[in-house]
Order: C-alpha cells, then structure tokens, then sequence
C-alpha cells in the first residue's frame, strides 16, 4: 500500500464531517497531533443540525447502519462506544407501503422477516427470502475486507480468490435479476434493490456487488442515535477533543501552500495559516481540486447519482401508518429511474421516504409535535437543470398532496415549521451536480476506477468523503476516513498468529496478560 513520504507529525484534516472525524481519530490513535479545520461552526458535514421553533433537525443522513464501524474510530484513542453514544436498533428497520394497498414490515431478525414475508407473499417467497438473506450474508463477507475496508492501489490488487467467490456469487450480474432468483414477487424485489439508488445506478443496471448496501440495510441492522444522527458527529468530535486534537469551527480553509509538491500549509479566510506535514482532504470533489489546484485526468467524466427534494416538517399531529422510516412505493419502477438518471424530468409516479424521527426520539420536537422528514429522489443538475427557484413550492405543494393521497391526511395544514432543500441549495453547499450522494457508483467509479484518495503530483495530500473509495453512506464515509489515515500512518499491524491452546486461554480469560490487569485492560 502506497503511503505518504517524509514527516507526517502534525496533520490537518480539512472538513469534520464523518469521514473526517474518523480520520482524526485513527490519525490521533496513531500518535499523530491532528488539528481539524471546518468551515461551519459546529461538526457533522452532511450529517449537520438545524434548529428552528424548538425542533432539533438533522440535515443529512438519517438512516444509520454499521455502528461497528462507529466504536472502531472511537476505540482507535481508548473512548467505549457508549461513553458517548446511546443507540437504539429500530423494529421494523422500515415500513414499505406499495401503491396496490399492502404494506410490509421490514424486520432484520431472520424469524420475524420471514414470518412477515409468509403473511405477505405466503411460504414459498419466505423461502425465498431465507436463501436471499444467505446470499447477502455471502456476499457481503466476499467484499468487505479485500474490496471495501481496504486501500487500492491498481486494478491488479483486485486478483484475489475473494474475487472468484464474488463472481461465484453473481456479483458482477444485474442486482435486480440476481435478486430475482429468490424473489419472485415485485414488491419484495424492490424492497431489496432500491438501495441502488443511493449508489445512482437503478437496479437493473446496477452490479449486484451492490446487495451489500441492502445486507446493511435488512440483515445487519438498523439503529438511531439518541439526540438524532448528529449526535454522531457530535461524538466522534467531543472524543478528538478529549484526545488532543485542535477543532476549529466556523475557519473556511480558501488556500493550500505547496512549495514543491507538498503542502506545508492551510491558509484560512479569516487569514490564520497552519502548518502541517500532512493534511487529509474531505470536501466535495470539486472543492478539494479547486484547493489542490489540479484534477486527475479520467478517461471517462464523472457521473453523479440523483439528487433530492428533502422537506422538513414539524407538525402538530403524526399518522400511524408511520414507523421511523416508511417507504411509499409508487406503481411505476422503472419507468421511474429512467426519469431520474436519464430524462432528467421529475418522477411522475413518486416513491418517496418518511422518516420520523420523534417516533424513537420524542425531544427532538417540542412537546406535542413531530417531525417528519420527506425524501424525494430527483434529477441532479447535470441530467436535469430545473428551474429551481420557480418550481421549488409547486413541487413541495405536489409531494405533500401525493403524500395525503397515499394516507397522511391533513399533512399540509399540521405544519408549523418547515424547510424545503432542493438540488440548488446542494450545489450552493459545494455538492457536485447538485447532489448530496456524490458520484454515482457505476463498473468504472467503483473499487480502483473511483477517485483515489492519494492525489499524483501531491506528495502528502489524501482524500476522505463519499467523493473517493469506498463511496456514498455513513459507513462507508467512516470507512474512507480510516483509508485515508492509513495513507499516513501505514497498515495497522497484521495480528500475531495464536496457537489454538493460547486462543482457548484466551476466551477463558486466563492468560498472563488478562489475569494482570482488571478487565484485561492495559498495564500502565
């Protein structure tokens, strides 16, 4: 694995969303003195908070999967996991609602989904689910450690008997076709293929690599954090606090100083200028090359993913046909995604998200009132440059009266406050083509053809955030910032091989080095 050359003491990491919270704490388990630099006054990135009449708002993510990932950044500098965060696994992880009128509970325990899809769909598509939910589970241990978790250097790393297992598997099929050897029912099919279009490839075209986003979302498990998803945020940056590291809020970095190819410094709008021997790199990617002052040449431009419509409502009253997440399918599929990555017009037939936050979290609103967060996939700015400004209101008037259609009756009239995002406000906040999600995850942006979080030309700069590998969602951001802190600080050590006897001492918590210290916690 290539890494960064010469001194690396002193590293500044620009951005402190996700990746980049986890990028300081790998960086500072490793003994590096680390100051972030973030350009709001608070932490998150995407996965920011807005306040407005008494309810706390989460402006990003809000699905949250993984939260191994989560205590592995936090024990990089000695913090438990609950120290600093309280989770609450959701049950259904989702609700799914289809246009016919039936409805599904979407359970990640193997024994309530299947008995849910044997009400649904009846035994032999619970079956079905059964092999389905194997072939995840395979699919998944097939890609983690040698595709995903892993830095990349050339496409040659690839050649790897994992690799014969994911094509084995059908991973270089179609998603919607290698799902549909278990499935048989379309509505059960789209609830494990939809995740495709956060990765901006519609199922049909998509790899079915790409099941893993759905092995997270339906078998490992979904969880919400106490205090919304920005208590993540929060709570990667208050344990780099704890552990040394220099937050600077509301400091724009405008300029890098690189004599020679490498940067010695960041300059910042209010005029401070930090040096550093390495800095890691997690705005958007057209911000991090305007700073860089060069982009890698690519065969192929990059395609991005859809972009969203998102509200944000507090209200007066909920519905019960609401879990924290719900699903409204529409009737049409692929019709739909022909809309959002190729026409570039507005869906004609909407499926929309409802998440409902205060259904775990209750303070998140004041009291008596809920808050509701409506997503509506739509054409980045790229595939489909609508006029904003004028249609924004016409279209939040046309989602709210889908939505009342579909059940959530008198939604308009209960709001009380509210915030519409569009892809104009995305691309003001520096999101390429107006989307949040990044570069789409096609064959040639994925894997070693993504961006590469080491920049030619620039000796000690790397790249953290959905733009670079791994990709898009919050585990895989978490991801990117370990990468990229492996870039400078070099692999973690391989793990010493254990003899069968030490690894039965082990469990029984008897060997020399457990029996010494309380807990099996380190000698001083």
């Amino acid at each position: 694995m290539r890494t960064v050359g010469g001194r690396t003491d002193h590293v500044v990491v620009v951005g402190a969303g996700l990746s980049g919270l986890a990028a300081a704490l790998h960086l500072l388990g490793a003994g590096r003195r680390v100051t972030v630099v973030e350009r709001a006054a608070a932490p998150g990135g995407r996965a920011g908070r807005l306040e407005a009449g008494g309810y706390r708002i989460d402006t990003g993510p809000t699905v949250l999967t993984m939260p191994h990932l989560v205590e592995e950044a936090l024990a990089a500098v000695g913090e438990p996991m609950a120290k600093r965060l309280e989770l609450t696994p959701l049950h259904p992880a989702y609700r799914a609602h289809f246009a016919d009128g039936s409805r599904l509970e979407v359970h990640t325990d193997a024994e309530a989904m299947e008995e849910e899809v044997r009400r649904f769909a009846g035994p032999a598509e619970a079956a079905g689910y059964l092999r389905l939910r194997r072939w995840l589970e395979h699919l998944y241990r097939a890609q983690v450690r040698r595709f995903i978790d892993r830095n990349l250097d050339h496409p040659l790393q690839l050649l790897h008997p994992d690799l014969a297992r994911l094509a084995a598997l059908g991973g270089f099929g179609r998603l919607e076709g290698q799902v549909g050897r278990f499935l048989s029912d379309e509505r059960l099919r789209r609830v494990f293929t939809f995740q495709s279009l956060y990765a901006g490839v519609p199922p049909a075209r998509a790899l079915a690599a790409y099941a893993v986003i759905a092995y997270m979302d339906t078998v490992a498990g979904v969880w919400f954090p106490r205090g919304g998803m920005h208590a993540l945020p929060a709570a990667l940056a208050g344990a780099a606090r704890d552990a040394g590291a220099e937050l600077l809020y509301g400091c724009e970095v405008t300029h890098l100083e690189r004599p020679a190819g490498r940067v010695v410094a960041v300059r910042t709008g209010d005029g401070r200028r930090i040096r550093c021997d390495a800095v890691v790199l997690t705005p958007d990617l057209p911000v991090t090359y305007r700073l860089l002052g060069r982009a890698p040449r690519r065969l192929l431009p990059l395609r991005h993913s859809p972009s969203a419509v998102v509200l944000h409502a507090g209200t007066r009253r909920t519905w019960p046909q609401l879990a924290h997440h719900t699903l409204f399918f529409g009737a049409a599929w692929r019709g739909t995604f022909t809309e959002l990555t190729r026409t570039g017009r507005l869906m004609s037939d909407p499926s929309l998200l409802v998440s409902r936050p205060t259904a775990t979290d209750p303070a998140l609103a004041p009291p008596g009132r809920h808050l509701h967060y409506v997503l509506a996939p739509c054409p980045n700015t790229a595939t489909g440059p609508l006029p904003w400004p004028e249609l924004a209101p016409h279209y939040r008037e046309s989602v709210v009266a889908e939505l009342e259609r579909r059940g959530l009756t008198g939604l308009g009239e209960s709001v009380e406050v509210e915030r519409l995002v569009t892809p104009e406000d995305w691309a003001a906040q520096g999101h390429a083509a107006g989307t949040p999600f990044s570069a789409a995850h096609t064959f040639w942006q994925t894997g070693p053809f993504r961006p590469r979080n080491l920049v030619r030309g620039v000796d000690n700069a790397v790249l953290a955030g959905c733009g670079t590998t791994p990709g898009v969602g919050v585990p895989t951001v978490l991801i990117s910032g370990k990468l990229a802190a492996q870039r400078i600080t070099g692999p973690p050590p391989r793990p010493r091989p254990t003899s069968a006897r030490t690894a039965r001492r082990a469990a029984a918590g008897t060997t020399a080095d457990t029996a010494a210290t309380p807990a099996g916690g380190r000698r001083p």
